[in-house]
């Protein structure tokens, strides 16, 4: 039988930090999550949404365990507060979920400058990742699961010289190197754990064609350009549910049998249930990983730094 929800261990006495959890899969994670006793840290933007989340949740699983943090991707300086509030309260992390993201948008910009979906996608989860590193080092098996798409196959690698697309923007470039971006952030961060010799681990997820808010709020973001509301249509169409979409990212999370550096995604490409799916080595991906790696902690001011901790 397909892996399925039901397939999810018991989570009792695990912390899972999941960014973008007021909504789509954002939401749904949470809600499996915490249904299998986790405590979750909803780290998320729209604190009004995501307080709406909170009922939802609890409507089905009264006794969940969760908790707000207001972190917005767009702003690093967010991202810093959110990440030592969470930090504050948690010794230990044993998943975190980098969900959130924006899609196929008008060219605009973060407060720090940056292409948006690049600074949000890519960028925001690169800063909470190397920030909370501290309590998934001291956890035992943690895991990092970062959401990628099937965008990423359309995309280019960040070019240092121009990472955020100046003059050569398109809201489908933008995003599938986001996506891209996400795919090599995934791997890299696996290659640091490797070489650090620690069991933490990185792993990589797509949702397939799932129908969210996403393709919505892309269709609203960008003026309801064509191709965004053929997203939309199709996404509506032929989509699979939230709870179908998120399977993905849960076993990349919860499966005993999941190791780092592997990735997970729907059976039919972009529907069916959550099988390991190969991953396609292009030539010069090694020097894209460090190019990524380059302009990350050029960008942020961040590095991601890996060592074995002194107390576990």
């Amino acid at each position: 039988m397909f892996w399925n929800a039901t397939k999810i261990p018991d989570q009792r006495g695990r912390t899972a930090v999941v960014t973008g959890a007021n909504g789509g899969l954002g939401l749904e994670t949470a809600r499996q999550l915490a249904a299998k006793g986790a405590h979750i840290v909803m780290a998320v933007r729209n604190q009004q949404k995501a307080s709406a989340a909170v009922d939802e949740i609890r409507r089905t699983a009264p006794d969940a365990s969760l908790e707000l943090v207001a972190s917005d991707l767009a702003s690093q300086a967010s991202v810093h507060a959110a990440a030592e509030r969470i930090l504050g309260a948690h010794q230990r992390i044993d998943m975190l979920i980098n969900n959130a993201g924006v899609m196929a948008i008008s060219e605009t910009k973060t407060v720090d400058g940056f292409e948006m979906q690049f600074g949000v996608d890519h960028l925001g989860h690169w800063t909470l990742t190397a920030l909370l590193m501290p309590a998934l080092l001291r956890t035992e098996g943690a895991r990092v699961v970062t959401v990628t798409s099937t965008a990423h196959h359309a995309g280019r690698a960040v070019d240092p010289a121009n990472p955020h697309l100046e003059g050569r923007y398109t809201p489908w470039r933008a995003y599938s190197q986001a996506k891209l971006a996400n795919f090599h952030f995934g791997l890299g961060l696996q290659r640091e754990f490797d070489k650090a010799g620690v069991d933490t681990v990185s792993l990589i997820a797509h949702p397939g064609l799932s129908n969210t808010d996403l393709q919505a709020v892309s269709v609203q973001e960008s003026g309801g350009g064509l191709s965004q509301r053929l997203s939309l249509l199709a996404a509506r169409r032929t989509g699979m549910s939230p709870a179908n979409g998120v399977l993905s990212q849960l076993r990349a999370a919860t499966d005993p049998t999941a190791k780092g550096g592997e990735f997970y995604g729907p059976l039919l490409v972009n529907n069916g249930p959550p099988v390991r799916k190969p991953i396609l080595r292009r030539i010069g991906m090694g020097t894209a990983i460090a190019k990524l790696w380059e302009v990350s902690e050029r960008e942020t001011g961040v590095s991601i730094t890996v060592s074995t901790p002194a107390h576990k």
